[in-house]
């Protein structure tokens, strides 16, 4: 019986500690909410300020009669973006745009290089030849489409690259 009553007796002293040490937290606990609720009733027209800015919907509901206070919307126009105007030489075109049929000879296109097939063509002058590149031709021997079928190249481009097969085919 001695041992149950020592028992008790320390079950009792550790229930004890832990309510006197359950009761000084909720002292605690009081005291500093005492303290932290000081800065709130000090500054309170600021913090309900931001209370309602936090709460504040995303939208305003508009009932009939009432008007609305939008600015006026602006609208402002972007710059138009310069145009890059980078030329290509005859070599650039030529490889870019020309070297599929004048490099293989498909539709009776010329080889650059083949000296005997661009005798006839060189014989009726540059004029006759930036011509039929540019504005396309229609031949015996086969078809030249206006520009190569390249449409973005200017007029001087397309000049340039058949000074230059004529020049790597004499």
């Amino acid at each position: 019986m001695k041992r149950d009553q020592k028992f008790f007796d320390m079950y009792s002293l550790v229930i004890g500690v832990l309510a006197i040490f359950a009761l000084a937290i909720l002292v605690l606990a009081m005291k500093m909410t005492d303290v932290t609720q000081d800065v709130f009733t000090s500054t309170t027209d600021e913090y309900k300020a931001e209370v309602a800015k936090r709460l504040k919907p995303f939208g305003e509901v508009y009932l009939p009669g009432e008007e609305a206070h939008a600015g006026e919307p602006v609208v402002t126009a972007a710059e138009p973006a310069a145009p890059v105007t980078t030329a290509l030489t005859g070599p650039q075109v030529y490889n870019e745009a020309c070297i599929a049929c004048h490099g293989s000879g498909i539709a009776g296109a010329p080889k650059v290089g083949d000296a005997a097939a661009w005798t006839g063509r060189v014989a009726q002058g540059n004029p006759t030849l930036y011509e039929h590149a540019i504005n396309g031709y229609q031949g015996s021997a086969g078809y030249m489409p206006a520009k190569g079928a390249r449409m973005d190249l200017s007029d001087q481009e397309v000049r340039d690259a058949v000074d230059y097969m004529v020049s790597q085919s004499k």
